[in-house]
Formats: C-alpha cells, structure tokens, sequence
C-alpha cells in the first residue's frame, strides 16, 4: 500500500474563556485538545477517526487541513508538511465540514464558479463537473435558486461538490452525516464509496459505530486527544464489535468513568 499521509506527533492546546471553562467544568485555563497524535493513512482508503464530542477530531481535521497550525508535530500529505507548505497542501485536498456556511444569496451555480475559479480548475473541466455532480445530486435542478431557499440537505450537497469542485486525491469530511436525513446521508456515504473506488484517499470523522463499520478500512479511536487504538477493523475490534471496542477503551482512559 502507498502511504499518502502520515501524521507525527500533532499537538493542539487552547486557551479556554471563562465561559468555555464552564461549558468544560473546568478551572483550567488550558485545555490540550491533541495530545502527541500520529497514524498514517493510504491511498484508496477510507480512514476513520472514531471518538467521542470533543475528542479532538475536529481540531485534528483542521491541523491536516492547514486551517489551524499545531503546537507542536506535523503532518505530510503526498509529500507536503502541513506546517511548512499548507498552499501544496491545500491544493491537494477537499474539506467538509458541517460549520462550512454558503452566503444565503449565491445560488449553486455561481458557487461552482466561483470555487472552480479560485482553484485554477479549466472551463471546459469545470462545465463538466459541474454537470455530472450536479445532476448526480439533483443539484441541477436548483442551479439558480439561492442558497437562502435550499433544503439543509441540499445546502450540505451543494457544500460537498464546492468542496471537490478541483478533483482533489485527498478527502477530508468532518462528521460527513451530521445532521442529515437519512436519504441525504445515504447519498454521501454511496458517494464516498465510490470515490474509494476511483482511488481517492479519505480521512473522516465521526461518532456513529455503524459508518465505521460501514466505510472505512481503518479506522483510529481518539479519546481526549491521544489515539488509543488504530488498525483495520478486524485489528482493533480483535473480536468485539467497534462499540464494545470502544466503550472498554473509554473505561480504561477515563477509568471507569462514563
């Protein structure tokens, strides 16, 4: 297998405000959000990150996104440090996120443009992406009705083709279900299979043991930070379910806490 990203040793901390420490029941003013992560990834893959809310997924996903910078560690993907050179990065990856917000008065078409643009994507290139994923989404027929007017499903749809518009070999989705309905979800998740197929390489993040079980053909379990368990399926389950894996590492980090 031909390793595509391999991350070493990422750490995030924040400084939490006094309303965050509440929210947290905290006194510290420091919360380490990463905590010296490291796994790799490869090519034609799907790779799940499985913990918990406020694990660290996201903050992780956005370190391999160049959006945030970590404390400390780095992360090469195809060959580009996240810290070092985040415009290669960039131009390699698609990110989604569900806090990726569409300004209500552009409608879909424009959005495409617009997207194709910045990323240097040919006209005759992006006319047919923009067809094919239009229609493969029913995108199609709202080409010009604004974003204000859309359907959450469809607003997330639409937020999914931005996010590829430049036939990116990495794939970076944060939690790709959330808050969908459940033909919307199956939309997605059919969708990322098939770019599995195409040989594409995706990273995800998720809560919900089914799309692990479901999608990926490894998957990290992340819990306050620090990566407790990462193999196939097969390796870290070692004969439980991926629930049942998961809960008894709860157990053992949070010592008995749930």
């Amino acid at each position: 297998m031909e390793e595509i990203l391999k991350v070493e040793g990422l750490s995030k901390t924040f400084t939490l405000s006094r309303k965050q420490q509440k929210i947290e029941r905290t006194n510290e003013r420091r919360k380490v959000a990463v905590d010296n992560l490291s796994f790799n990834a490869y090519r034609g893959e799907i790779f799940g990150l499985l913990g918990p809310n406020g694990a660290g997924k996201t903050t992780t996903l956005r370190m391999l996104s160049t959006l945030i910078r970590p404390d400390s560690g780095d992360a090469t993907l195809d060959g580009c440090s996240v810290v070092n050179q985040p415009e290669e990065v960039r131009a390699k990856i698609g990110f989604l996120t569900s806090e990726l917000k569409l300004e209500d008065f552009f409608t879909p078409n424009y959005l495409f443009d617009f997207f194709s643009e910045l990323h240097g994507v040919e006209e005759e290139e992006k006319e047919k992406r923009k067809r094919d994923m239009f229609a493969r989404f029913g995108i199609d027929k709202f080409a010009e009705v604004k974003v204000a007017n859309l359907s959450t499903g469809m607003k997330q749809k639409l937020s999914l083709v931005i996010s590829l518009v430049h036939d990116p070999e990495v794939i970076i989705f944060d939690e790709p279900t959330n808050g969908l309905d459940v033909l919307t979800a199956r939309t997605v998740t059919d969708y990322l299979q098939e770019l599995r197929s195409q040989g594409k390489t995706i990273i995800l993040s998720t809560h919900i043991f089914s799309l692990v079980e479901r999608l990926c053909d490894r998957v990290g379990i992340i819990i306050d930070g620090r990566m407790t368990a990462c193999g196939t399926l097969e390796e870290v389950c070692d004969g439980m379910t991926i629930e049942d894996r998961f809960f008894n590492l709860y157990k053992e980090v949070k010592g008995g806490e749930e």
